[in-house]
């Protein structure tokens, strides 16, 4: 509904801009009746019709051009007579080009709406493939944030999600390498299959394993070229988060580590053994490990993909995210993503390069009922 009302008829948005052209004429016809009759102004009365679409739709513009083609009949009738050929060609022309403004702009507005419908389905379509993380998971407060690269583009490449297991919080982020509707497709497959296989894999290693073969069919099956082969995978990272114990374990596929804020210490980066991305291969078997670092009551671990990170200023210098991260570290998750979005959109001027994606988990010290995920 309020995409459908961003596409309304503009003459509702600024209907005093419609003065504007009338005033032109007016002032026009005004010029050209009380001048000689050696100076022809008529054919400035364009000006009016050629200015409406910029601010009107297609009745309004239509309006315009009727009431500039009524001038120079006016300007004809007063200045010369109807029936001379100067003014007859004029009345004519201006009477042709008025058409055009109105055909193009009937053109203009239904590509506005297809735009319209298009930009539905692809909120429609984020909000289902990337739903946002619930605020608290057991004792983890969470906060996430999916900052897109252009401003009509809702559906990137940058995913995460989390799912419950037995007495543990299990979550994933990753970054797709492919491109276009490619990227959507391999996001949409591996958050499908996580949610579906995470909660019956004993291990992260055993859970990586499983996705990494869902990937690869993925790509087999749609008959991925070999010349796309290396550009079609994904980072990942996944997380389990036990409720009993304060331990993290990790398993990292080639994406950026996160950091860990710790009260009273710098954000560390975790060290993690990296395996290749999903969907590259072939992959040992034993190229998925599991890492495990401590995390208590009061730490936060800090998730994000290379959008982050690989920001650049005007000056080519990229987002220092672990420097940042120090200034509002004591910050709840969701304050802490908040700044950041921020900080980033500022060291950036309002543009990325890439889509970025942030999540935030904190531990406190009570269990509290399960948030459905």
């Amino acid at each position: 509904m309020a995409v459908r009302a961003r596409w309304m008829d503009e003459d509702q948005n600024s209907p005093w801009l419609v003065f504007i052209p009338v005033a032109l004429i007016v002032l026009i016809t005004i010029v050209d009746v009380h001048s000689p009759t050696s100076v022809h102004l008529g054919p400035l009365l364009v000006i009016a019709p050629a200015l409406a679409p910029s601010f009107a739709g297609p009745k309004t513009t239509a309006a315009v051009g009727a009431l500039a083609v009524a001038a120079q009949v006016l300007i004809a009738a007063l200045h010369g007579g109807l029936t001379t050929s100067n003014h007859l060609a004029q009345i004519a022309a201006l009477s042709a080009l008025s058409v055009m403004i109105v055909l193009f702009t009937v053109v203009r507005e239904r590509h506005r709406r297809q735009l319209s419908r298009a930009q539905s389905v692809a909120e429609a379509a984020q909000r289902a493939l990337l739903r946002p993380l619930p605020d608290r998971i057991g004792a983890l407060q969470i906060a996430s944030h999916y900052v897109a690269a252009e401003e009509e583009t809702q559906i990137g490449g940058d995913l995460y999600t989390a799912t419950r297991a037995d007495h543990t919080t299990r979550l994933l982020i990753g970054d797709v390498r492919g491109k276009g509707l490619a990227a959507v497709g391999e996001a949409a497959l591996l958050l499908s299959a996580f949610r579906l296989t995470a909660a019956r894999m004993p291990t992260l290693p055993d859970l990586a394993t499983a996705l990494d073969a869902h990937v690869q069919r993925y790509l087999t099956d749609f008959s991925v070229t070999d010349d796309e082969s290396g550009e079609h995978f994904i980072t990942a990272l996944f997380l389990d988060l036990p409720d009993d114990r304060p331990v993290a374990h990790l398993t990292n596929c080639g994406h950026p580590p996160p950091l860990l804020l710790r009260p009273g210490q710098a954000p560390q980066p975790v060290a993690t053994d990296a395996a290749p991305p999903l969907g590259v291969h072939p992959v040992p078997a034993d190229a998925h490990t599991e890492s495990t670092v401590p995390f208590d009551v009061g730490d936060t671990l800090l998730l994000y993909t290379d959008g982050f990170i690989e920001a650049r200023n005007a000056s080519g210098t990229f987002y220092p995210l672990a420097e940042r991260v120090a200034r509002w570290a004591a910050c709840p998750p969701a304050t802490l993503v908040r700044h950041l979005r921020r900080d980033l959109l500022a060291h950036t001027g309002g543009r990325l390069g890439d889509d970025a994606a942030l999540v935030a988990i904190h531990r406190t010290p009570h269990l509290s009922v399960v948030s459905r995920v």
